[in-house]
């Protein structure tokens, strides 16, 4: 298995961490971030208004966005094109803590096969619709409404072919879009204690909005959420 760490170079504040998680992952490698901020490295791509899919999602999406869709579409490429049957994603502002994860990892590989999504969540907000298995305080299992972010996440080679094939057109944040099991038609399981958080600096997605706009995205934001909680995962 490898594992394959999202970092942007420009993105000088995160080098001693992606450092840790070359030593620390196991067989890591850098996969080089898609930079939103270049206009070449997103040309071509032409986001859709969020009306791809139901739910219809209430937000366009930004370059930064777009970016971190791209980045982690290369990473299903390289295990949709690789010859281990799991690949570990990561971005570079994860944070471990050796043993809890040692423990997840384990317990993770000792389920997953080819046609497995596995999230690591960095928080504890997922809710069980089915256990799969329990070690040593560790469980892994089918959570009932996925959860968001993509800090860490183990996949199969199958799975990661079958999402590289619904995302040929993008209208929505990729962690948005794997929620969506309905569309993806690939179940997602989660494992807590994960063993992971994120680190504190600033995230590399930002979107500036004005102070009035903000009660209107929160209400959207909400209204989105609670239409994905209609469609759970069942056991």
């Amino acid at each position: 298995m490898r594992s394959l760490i999202i970092h942007l170079s420009r993105a000088t504040e995160r080098a001693d961490n992606v450092s840790r998680l070359l030593r620390e992952l196991p067989d890591a490698v850098v996969v080089e971030a898609v930079d939103g901020s270049d206009p070449a490295q997103i040309a071509g791509v032409a986001p859709e208004p969020g009306t791809l899919y139901h739910p219809t999602y209430p937000f366009g999406l930004n370059q930064a966005e777009v970016a971190c869709f791209l980045s982690h579409r290369r990473c299903w490429q390289m295990i949709a094109e690789g010859d281990a049957p799991l690949g570990l994603i990561v971005e570079d502002d994860m944070d471990i803590d050796p043993a809890p994860f040692a423990a997840a990892l384990d317990l993770a590989q000792r389920h997953a096969d080819e046609e497995s999504f596995v999230r690591f969540p960095a928080k504890e907000r997922e809710r069980p619709t089915k256990a799969i298995a329990r070690q040593n305080g560790t469980s892994l299992f089918l959570p009932k409404i996925i959860g968001l972010q993509a800090v860490c996440q183990l996949v199969g080679r199958r799975a990661a072919r079958r999402l590289l094939t619904v995302t040929e057109v993008i209208d929505r944040p990729v962690d948005t879009l794997l929620q969506m099991h309905w569309v993806t038609e690939q179940p997602v399981h989660a494992i807590w204690p994960s063993g992971i958080s994120e680190l504190g600096a600033a995230s590399t997605i930002q979107r500036k909005t004005r102070t009035s706009d903000v009660l209107m995205r929160e209400v959207r934001r909400a209204n989105y959420r609670a239409k994905v909680k209609r469609r759970p995962q069942l056991a």
